[in-house]
């Protein structure tokens, strides 16, 4: 039996993405849909490797980190490489947004005692 291909618009209806972000991941070379004159056809493979990529964006990596999952993949079916990958960098970016996470709690805090201090000083 044939393998189910989605069309470009029934990707995008699927992960919730523009077909501008699908034609700048296929031009970047994440992306490799099958093209039939100016279609183009999603399989599973490129289903599961727009699943990745998305996941890597929504965690705030780069795309050329990704790009390395990828290619990782691509060469060790057995995903042991790209999982040593993924363990390393998930480390890193827990770091990084731990990181903001606390700046962005001490701006807030900032944030409501200043407020504070206006509210206090228009009851005056």
């Amino acid at each position: 039996m044939a393998e189910q291909k989605l069309t470009l618009k029934e990707m995008c209806a699927r992960f919730e993405v523009t077909p501008r972000a699908l034609r700048h991941y296929e031009y970047i070379e994440l992306l490799f849909p099958e093209k039939q004159g100016r279609s183009r056809f999603y399989g599973a493979r490129e289903v599961a490797r727009l699943k990745l990529i998305l996941r890597g964006r929504r965690f705030g990596f780069p795309l050329e980190t990704v790009r390395q999952w990828l290619e990782t993949y691509d060469a060790d079916p057995q995903n042991r490489l790209q999982t040593e990958l993924w363990v390393k960098a998930a480390g890193e970016q827990i770091s990084e947004l731990e990181s903001r996470k606390a700046e962005l709690e001490e701006t807030i805090a900032d944030l409501r005692a200043l407020r504070q201090i206006s509210i206090d000083a228009l009851a005056k």
